[in-house]
């Protein structure tokens, strides 16, 4: 478990690309992963992964980000910036899983959704705001997971859940430490700095309380010893969902909409989970 590393340097190994994908995330994890293509509306995105699957013998649904292993790969997922149809791939797998009453469960890895002109064209804000309506009020259990990076409104979009777990290195924030120096000091060199400013890391977000629970790495980061880290996330997630299975459907929904309303008031009384 590295203990001395710097901001800046956990945000490079979140970014590294020898962390684990989100295939293999699902293949270590879950059973019969089917995957579901396409958004109804106009096509389908690479950029986010998605279907049914079995967690031990409880059926769920899996919503993921990837940014692929090759520059073949990264260039098909768009380097996990989704577009438009790609959140609303999600948003149609989101209200299936309430339908048929199965747990969601999301991994994040993005920079962010992606800014292009023809994202905006087909209404990135709009999906992206459809995802967080649709996630604040599902009546089955949602956790999220926090793998690499969680980029702005594009990580929320799946991040909106009744417990958010981070791995040790992964970080999470409004927007990437360049953009934030770009916009503070119009210096994106000072992305150091806004490294230590913007308490994007998982120790930083589990102590403010935006984070529930932090998975340790090996020294170095997640790569070789990905087992392990599988492992530990394995028996996370099988005592969250029988934890959250218990809840009702109306209380999921409350304790959720409650975890998020309260994380702009950061006094101890506020702090931790339900």
């Amino acid at each position: 478990m590295a203990r001395n590393l710097t901001p800046a340097q956990r945000v490079a190994l979140a970014r590294s690309p020898l962390r684990p994908c989100a295939e293999e995330y699902i293949s270590a994890l879950f059973r019969d992963f089917f995957e579901l293509h396409g958004d109804r509306c106009y096509g389908d995105d690479g950029s986010i992964l998605g279907g049914v699957a079995f967690f031990e013998e409880r059926p769920v649904t899996v919503i993921a980000t990837r940014k692929g292993r090759t520059l073949e790969d990264n260039l098909k997922c768009n380097f996990g910036m989704a577009s438009p149809e790609g959140y609303r791939k999600a948003l149609r797998l989101m209200e299936q899983a309430e339908k048929f009453r199965r747990p969601v469960i999301t991994f994040v890895d993005t920079p962010g959704a992606y800014p292009g002109i023809g994202a905006e064209e087909r209404g990135q804000g709009e999906a992206i705001a459809r995802c967080l309506y649709t996630l604040s009020g599902l009546q089955v259990p949602v956790i999220a997971v926090i793998t690499g990076e969680g980029g702005s409104g594009g990580a929320l979009a799946l991040g909106l859940a009744n417990t958010v777990i981070m791995l040790e290195n992964a970080v999470y924030s409004i927007l990437s430490p360049e953009g934030f120096a770009s916009i503070l000091w119009k210096d994106s060199s000072r992305a150091e700095e806004a490294c230590r400013l913007m308490r994007l890391t998982a120790a930083d977000l589990l102590e403010a309380g935006v984070a529930d629970h932090v998975i340790p790495e090996p020294e170095g980061g997640i790569r070789p010893d990905s087992a392990q880290v599988f492992l530990a996330l394995h028996k996370l997630l099988a005592g969250e969902l029988e934890r959250l299975c218990k809840l009702s459907g109306p209380a999921l929904a409350a304790r959720r909409q409650r975890k998020f309303r309260r994380m702009g008031d950061l006094s101890p009384k506020d702090k931790g989970k339900d």
